[in-house]
């Protein structure tokens, strides 16, 4: 018998999607993929050295559970570098990737009917994790018209006796969309004044495009930077998603929970893995730059033709590696498996009839929408879209 607090928890519908494209995909059909959460690129090749070598010179024994102080410091220097944020190595967890940061923050921060308020669409373990903490999730609902952003008037009327934080992604998994500094502003004035902790998802903040900036909402006032827990890793970025380092900045107090927590859970993160991840941080940059550049390209593409299909629309992501658009005129439509009456509908239809697998928007709380990753080759996204008008094309 399972404890309660399994028995409630759903599986990713993510993982479900992938699974049943890798089950077609052993069938020996040409299944194309736009669900994958990671970079396709290998890892770059000094930070591969110097995990190497990390294995080579011994540095495969325990450290401490927050992790080395070498890495702390390059994150303290990196925050710095990049979001004008001063924190000690104490302040630092570094833990086995970004997700296990959040689902650390949750355990240590949120109390039974704690509420959480949490901007749809969401990344799906989002809820799972605040759930599992016995907190109460609460959504704000949004939309392409509001570039998937909530506004200052939906904080305010969502803020209730029992708010105890806010979850903000930005760039967004999976809209790819950024809060501009202003926006920021109104909404840690909010903040501020209610008391209420921003667990700040930070994960793609090197993946921006065009004129957008990344703004960390720690760096607006002392007040914010001591109510944000700040959650980032080397595993978008650094395309190094395997190598599970992903870390939090926050308050003397926070982080000395996470860090009781986490020496009572898995300990230290892999230590070759957080040798590379020194590497990737106080490296050579250049890779990072590559990659960017070329999901600028593929986001362009991905979002000029798929505007191009009657039926669909998309707003233009400005971070990350995820397309989100709305499929909702296409509900009501016939395929050969049936009608279309959902987002789930859509993509196993799609994945049946067309071998294309992509990930429903219900699983991100907007079930109008579905979400395409750009993170596979170009030729395979031409391949891909042409896949889907043609299927658009012969709906009735």
């Amino acid at each position: 018998m399972t404890s309660k607090r399994c028995s409630t928890i759903e599986a990713s519908i993510t993982m479900a999607i992938s699974a049943k494209a890798k089950t077609l995909k052993k069938q020996g059909l040409d299944v194309l993929s736009f669900s994958a959460g990671e970079p396709d690129f290998h890892t770059p090749q000094n930070i591969k050295e110097a995990g190497i070598k990390a294995i080579t010179d011994g540095k495969t024994t325990y450290t401490p559970a927050s992790g080395i102080i070498e890495l702390k410091e390059a994150i303290c220097k990196k925050l710095k570098k990049d979001n004008n944020l001063n924190y000690s190595s104490s302040e630092i967890i570094v833990s086995s990737g970004a997700k296990h940061s959040l689902y650390n923050v949750m355990m240590a921060l949120i109390d039974p009917g704690d509420e959480v308020i949490i901007p749809c669409p969401y990344w799906v373990s989002y809820p799972c994790q605040v759930q599992l903490a016995e907190g109460k999730s609460v959504y704000i609902k949004t939309d392409d018209k509001s570039d998937f952003k909530i506004t200052p008037e939906q904080l305010k009327n969502s803020i209730t006796p029992k708010t105890k934080a806010i979850i903000l992604s930005t760039p967004s998994n999976p809209t790819g969309s950024i809060y501009n500094k202003q926006e920021l502003e109104s909404i840690a004035e909010i903040l501020t004044k209610n008391n209420v902790y921003a667990i700040s998802d930070e994960i793609y903040e090197k993946l921006i495009y065009g004129n957008s900036k990344h703004i960390s909402i720690a760096s607006l006032s002392k007040k914010m930077k001591d109510l944000t827990i700040l959650v980032n890793g080397v595993s978008k970025a650094y395309a190094m998603t395997g190598w599970r380092i992903g870390y939090t900045a926050s308050n003397q107090e926070l982080a000395t929970a996470m860090n009781k927590l986490q020496s009572h859970s898995t300990s230290n993160p892999a230590t070759p893995s957080q040798w590379a991840a020194l590497e990737a941080l106080n490296g050579d940059q250049s890779d990072v730059e590559k990659m960017r550049v070329a999901f600028d390209e593929r986001r362009k593409f991905i979002v000029e033709e798929l505007n191009k299909i009657n039926g669909i629309t998309c707003i233009e992501p400005q971070g990350a590696f995820y397309a989100f658009p709305n499929i909702s005129a296409l509900f009501g439509k016939k395929c050969k498996s049936g009608i279309i009456k959902s987002s789930l509908d859509f993509c196993n239809y799609l994945l049946e009839e067309k071998y294309l697998a992509c990930v429903p928007g219900a699983g991100f709380g907007l079930d109008d929408y579905i979400r395409l990753s750009y993170a596979t080759s170009l030729e395979d996204i031409k391949r891909g879209i042409t896949r889907i008008n043609e299927w658009v094309c012969n709906l009735c």
